[in-house]
């Protein structure tokens, strides 16, 4: 089994570079500044969360004014 694992460890030294973007497995360089990046979205969250509901308010804002010049036509 010696020749077939070297073997086996030659073909993935050679294909890394596609094996990992066919698979679209996260390389170290990828991982270096996951905490930062995951810091910025966390930080994002209530930003987001006011904005939907200011979008929810002047969504039944809009479909009450629709009601209303529906009804005096």
């Amino acid at each position: 089994m010696i020749g077939m694992d070297s073997y086996l460890n030659a073909y993935v030294d050679r294909r890394m570079k596609s094996i990992v973007e066919e698979w679209d497995l996260s390389t170290g360089a990828d991982l270096s500044d996951f905490t930062e990046r995951l810091y910025a979205l966390e930080q994002e969250i209530p930003r987001m969360q006011a904005f939907g509901h200011t979008a929810a308010d002047k969504l039944t804002e809009l479909e009450t004014r629709a009601r209303k010049l529906k009804g005096r036509v």
